[in-house]
């Protein structure tokens, strides 16, 4: 199970829809394997295909609550139902978000509080989570990546500027940018 380069912000493969995931063979076991490997040396919380240029409809998931709790987890051709998103000030503390895309990097962005996805695993078999919290955020962000959107395309004018001002500083926005997980350092 290789450790994947993660593809920066500009790459063509993070702003495009990806495709449905129409065959469930070893081809997607391994990459699925892949994305564990390469979403636990980043560290992170979530990894979608296209993150690792494979445009397709998967992410895998991984997080520990507070209580301990484990969530972990493949979703395949997910959907995504969302409770209203609150109105209200940015909480820069409480929703600070970052994204293997833009490494090192982290804003404050408005998410739902509440998500049900509904997804099927690796062996083609449904199944649906209730989330709450920052599980709910982790969602909704990986099934943002699914869809061509990275969390600073979502990003209220101020932290869009900062965003701009941080992809500039780097370089980043341009194809085939990528960082290698456990090897580089993401910058920020």
């Amino acid at each position: 199970m290789p450790v994947l380069p993660i593809r920066i912000t500009g790459d063509p493969v993070l702003h495009a829809p990806a495709r449905p995931v129409e065959v469930f063979d070893d081809g997607l076991r391994r990459l699925i394997d892949d994305l564990n490997e390469t979403m636990a040396a980043a560290p992170g919380v979530g990894l979608a295909a296209p993150q690792v240029g494979v445009g397709l409809r998967v992410f895998v998931y991984g997080w520990t609550d507070d209580d301990g709790t484990r969530h972990a987890g493949t979703a395949i051709n997910p959907r995504l139902w969302l409770a209203p998103t609150p109105l209200g000030e940015l909480d820069d503390e409480e929703e600070s978000e970052g994204c293997l895309s833009l490494p090192g990097e982290r804003f404050a962005l408005r998410r739902s509080p509440a998500a049900i996805l509904e997804a099927l695993d690796v062996d083609a078999q449904p199944y649906e989570v209730h989330a709450e919290g920052w599980l709910a955020r982790i969602f909704q962000h990986e099934f943002d990546h699914l869809d061509g959107v990275l969390y600073a395309d979502r990003l209220a004018p101020a932290e869009a500027r900062g965003a701009a001002k941080a992809i500039r500083k780097h370089g980043w926005g341009t194809p085939g940018q990528t960082w290698m997980p456990g090897v580089d350092r993401p910058e920020g």
